[in-house]
């Protein structure tokens, strides 16, 4: 038996600072490569149990409460054996210490779990000593060969030999230790007098009789400006999300190895209206790329209180306001003369979007034959023949639809007003 307690990835930073490495005998070697993940066979490791994720997050980001089993696991952060010291998380990527956490990624996915060996010794997961031992044998009994399907909702980072020399180590709720199920029906007393962390395999699967769609919630603290979601329900886990923001789709931050957790943006800023799409463990897009659009509720003004926030979304093949449904993107410019003199005279040109919210504009006029262009401010000028276009700068080139931007100009010559075209981006 065993409690583990968590180590918070700001935790495990001020540690491993504070950490001197212990003892590493002569014969360890780091390990050369990333593990791979245990999909078509199974791989086998110690078992151990606790009690409960995290307060109020377990390390995939979701409170206990919102997962769609109470049957979950924890995975190694950490492939070191005989190291215990604590890395920054998240690792880079590729880092050959990348335990089966593999810097969140795994998180959501289920996971078959199969009961394997007893250990009648000592098996205790005291850092540099081995596992069960003191004359202990590894048996098999009544219980092996009992299974439950359970989910990665969460990490262990400790610097104990469980979470450090075992690469297939995984951590259960121990709740969920008497619900294993064997010739049709649960185990009932494996825990606690017949577990002693006993070995286990197991092995990635498809989330079992999956049907649905994903679930969305909003996070603590998220608010206009700041913005992080959980994704669950997920058929076959989570790498990455996408989130609509200024006409293009971005990749969303994990929230540090929280890997159900993403930092998103909204259509646009300052507004409350979010649109993702999710990928999978294979990259590929869930459910063919759909787009779920969804707001930030009155209630998160100022911010979001409760630790996740269950959120309705609706779904599509594009953003909304895009596509087929997009409102297209016009201006016009209309010119005014300031002030006047013999010879010339200054001009304010008012660009105006139309029914949607442009990003650029550009304006063209042709120059009466009498005129000779001049100096232009708030606008990039460029000049070919008699032929005038002038582009918005930084600053001016997003407008609001049915809102306006201005430029202006100078003119050596008549005092014609031209007729200006506006064109829209």
């Amino acid at each position: 038996m065993k409690v583990r307690k968590l180590v918070t990835p700001l935790r495990a930073a001020l540690l491993s600072a504070m950490c001197v490495a212990a003892t590493v005998p002569l014969w360890y070697q780091p390990p050369a490569d990333a593990l791979e993940a245990p999909v078509d066979e199974p791989v086998t490791g110690n078992a151990t149990w606790y009690d409960a994720l995290g307060v109020p997050y377990g390390g995939c980001g979701m409170t206990e409460d919102a997962l769609e089993t109470q049957d979950y696991i924890a995975l190694n952060v950490y492939n070191t054996p005989k190291d215990y010291v604590y890395y920054t998380r998240p690792m880079p990527e590729g880092d050959p210490k990348i335990g089966m956490w593999d810097n969140g990624h795994n998180c959501g996915r289920w996971v078959e779990v199969t009961i394997g060996d007893y250990c009648t010794g000592t098996n205790d997961g005291v850092a540099n000593e081995e596992f069960c031992r003191l004359g202990g044998e590894w048996v098999t009994d009544e219980y092996n060969g009992a299974k439950l399907n359970m989910i990665v909702a969460d990490s262990c980072g400790d610097s104990n030999a469980w979470c450090r020399d075992d690469p297939y180590h995984i951590d259960l709720r121990r709740g969920s230790l008497n619900t294993f199920v064997k010739d049709g029906a649960p185990v009932g007393d494996m825990d606690p007098e017949h577990w002693n962390n006993r070995q286990v395999s197991w092995k990635f699967i498809p989330a079992p009789d999956y049907s649905g769609d994903i679930e969305i919630g909003f996070l603590q603290g998220s608010k206009t400006g700041w913005t992080a979601v959980a994704i669950s329900r997920l058929a076959n886990g989570i790498h990455g999300v996408d989130y609509w923001f200024e006409d293009a789709w971005h990749d969303a931050e994990m929230d540090g190895d929280m890997g159900q957790a993403f930092i998103i943006e909204p259509h646009e800023v300052g507004e409350a209206q979010y649109s993702i799409r999710v990928r999978d463990v294979g990259d590929e897009y869930v459910n063919a790329g759909r787009v779920y659009t969804f707001d930030l509720p009155a209630t998160c003004d100022p911010e979001c209180s409760p630790a996740y926030q269950k959120i309705e979304y609706t779904t599509g093949s594009e953003p909304p306001g895009t596509g087929a449904s997009a409102v297209p993107k016009t201006c016009s410019a209309t010119p005014q003369i300031v002030q006047s003199w013999p010879g010339g005279y200054e001009a304010e040109v008012t660009v105006t979007a139309g029914g949607s919210k442009i990003r650029g504009w550009s304006v063209d006029w042709t120059l009466a034959s009498d005129q000779t262009m001049g100096d232009v401010w708030n606008g990039i000028r460029s000049v070919d023949g008699s032929t005038v276009t002038v582009t918005n700068v930084s600053w001016n080139g997003t407008v609001a639809a049915d809102e306006s931007a201005t430029f202006g100009f100078l003119v050596s010559g008549g005092d014609s007003i031209p007729t200006m075209a506006c064109t829209a981006t």
